[in-house]
């Protein structure tokens, strides 16, 4: 009897033993700090602001990139004009005049620079003002207005020397510059042209 007690002790010794062994060759990893900021700011409010310009310096690679710049910036206006953000909206209409530009839409590009240019004289921002000015006379040049091309690109030259902003005005000089001479080619070509309509015509008679 007692050999038998005797031997189921070691036996049952054994085993625990077996499985302390166990245990610690299988000890579990620490656990992970919890996450002290439980706010879902950090992941789903995403600040919008940092995104309300595009800027496009070249065409897109193809017209369905085109098209999605516009939706996105003519998206990001209606946002901004929604909630009266109008200094960033006259940021986005110059973005969005600039893209039609770049498809030769002259006449949207022609509205929505004027769009900007209202706003950013409600803002006092004189330097989007400027620059607007600017690029609505190469629009307008592009047309053939250069007569109002140039009163744009004076009205900026006023502008930026009113400020001393010797950066913007020699800018809008040369401007200024090119587009007057732009105007002189064109009137020569058209008298050369005109010359040999008359040539042509008093051949024929």
């Amino acid at each position: 009897m007692r050999l038998t007690l005797l031997v189921l002790l070691c036996a049952i010794s054994m085993s625990a033993s077996a499985q302390w062994l166990s245990f610690k060759k299988h000890e579990r990893s620490p656990l992970l700090p919890q996450v002290q900021d439980h706010s879902i700011s950090r992941f789903a409010k995403a600040d919008f602001n940092k995104a309300k310009r595009i800027k496009f310096k070249t065409v897109p690679a193809s017209a369905y990139d085109m098209e999605l710049a516009e939706n996105y910036v003519m998206k990001t206006a209606q946002h901004n004009m929604r909630f009266r953000v109008y200094d960033l909206a006259s940021y986005n209409f110059s973005d969005l005049a600039q893209l039609y530009v770049q498809q030769n839409r002259f006449s949207e590009a022609k509205w929505y620079f004027l769009q900007s240019n209202f706003l950013s004289r409600q803002q006092n921002n004189d330097k989007l003002t400027i620059n607007n000015l600017m690029h609505l006379a190469g629009v307008k040049s592009d047309i053939g207005d250069f007569i109002l091309a140039q009163q744009d690109l004076i009205e900026a030259r006023d502008m930026a020397a009113s400020h001393g902003w010797l950066i913007d005005l020699i800018s809008v000089e040369k401007k200024l510059k090119s587009i007057q001479n732009s105007r002189i080619q064109t009137s020569k070509a058209e008298l050369r042209y005109a010359s040999n309509a008359m040539v042509a015509q008093n051949s024929v008679d």
